[in-house]
């Protein structure tokens, strides 16, 4: 499957007026592509187009609440009428509700779940036929290691995230079946430092945070611009999520006891906040259209990312420690006699 370079695209990117979608407009833009950016802030959509003309970039806005499939169809309308082609569907959006589950009302949590989940299946839904009609491209869903391995305290944005998973499982070999070259990729953050865990919604009686360790926006960017011309799968962004993938593959069990020692601490801050703050959970907020939350100073770099990017060396280093415990094991057997 071949996809067209950064600078031909064409890119529509929801959620995009603040963190990772921001960010990730904007290093479209910078490297040629034209970008639809969507969301509900339009202060946020107003600055960011701002910003990307100001780079020489070409951008243009529409406001849309993804829960809402004829707005999220406009998304895809809009790049079409306004660029003639759809090439990239970025699809970023996602709100929350942190709280024990016995806390969240039925309506929040249907309310995480449309924007989170179903939000995605309308990016989808309003995206294809215009890849169809050009003959190939990618559908670019932003998961979260959520989606391999909930957290206590945010049942309902887990949810949704593995929804999104199924979702795309089943998407994605259906359209192999079909012979389409659209390439879907999940890309699954481990906790970013984005402006999330200011603007959701907490009922804990403090500001939350994710589970440290952070990482940078940049780092899920970049795994997003790399899956715009490479296809690929699934992109684990942060070498904790790595991790902690593995050991809920290993051990569901671990990983429980892991989270049981960690999360319900890890999740809060000693800055008071009460549940009926402002949020972004019906209602976009002001104040936060920006890429960057609060937790720079626990962002740590990223090191596995990069063998992701470059698939011969992945495979090569896997090769040389698997080479390496098969030695070792070896020695150790050859010890025992």
């Amino acid at each position: 499957m071949q996809l067209k370079s950064i600078g031909q695209q064409v890119v529509a990117i929801v959620g995009a007026s603040s963190g990772i979608g921001r960010d990730t407009a904007v290093k479209f833009a910078e490297r040629g592509a034209k970008v639809v950016v969507a969301a509900r802030s339009e202060p946020g959509l107003q600055s960011l187009v701002a910003e990307i003309r100001n780079l020489g970039g070409e951008a243009t806005y529409v406001i849309a609440d993804v829960s809402d499939f004829q707005q999220v169809k406009a998304i895809a309308d809009k790049t079409v009428a306004e660029y003639g082609r759809l090439d990239t569907w970025v699809h970023t959006a996602a709100t929350g509700v942190i709280a024990p589950f016995e806390k969240i009302t039925p309506e929040e949590f249907a309310r995480v779940v449309d924007v989170t989940l179903m939000g995605q299946v309308y990016g989808a839904m309003a995206a294809l036929p215009h890849l169809k009609q050009e003959g190939r491209g990618a559908l670019i869903h932003i998961s979260s290691m959520e989606g391999r391995r909930s957290l206590p305290l945010q049942s309902p944005y887990s949810t949704a995230k593995h929804g999104l998973e199924g979702f795309l499982d089943a998407l994605r070999v259906e359209l192999q079946h079909e012979k389409w070259p659209i390439a879907v990729t999940s890309i699954l953050p481990a906790t970013i430092n984005t402006p999330y865990y200011n603007k959701v919604r907490t009922k804990l009686g403090v500001k939350p945070t994710g589970v440290p360790p952070y990482y940078q926006p940049s780092l899920v960017s970049d795994a997003i611009l790399y899956a715009a011309e490479h296809p690929t799968r699934d992109f684990v962004v942060g070498d904790a999520g790595k991790i902690l993938d593995l050991v809920q593959r290993v051990s569901p069990a671990l990983a429980d006891s892991l989270l049981l020692a960690i999360a319900f601490q890890g999740q809060r801050t000693n800055e008071p906040k009460s549940a009926d703050a402002p949020n972004n959970v019906f209602e976009p907020i002001a104040g936060y259209d920006k890429v960057e939350g609060d937790f720079r100073n626990l962002s740590i770099p990223s090191f596995l990312d990069n063998l992701d990017k470059n698939p011969p060396l992945k495979w090569g280093a896997l090769a040389v420690a698997a080479l390496g415990i098969a030695t070792a094991l070896g020695i150790f057997g050859k010890n025992e006699i």
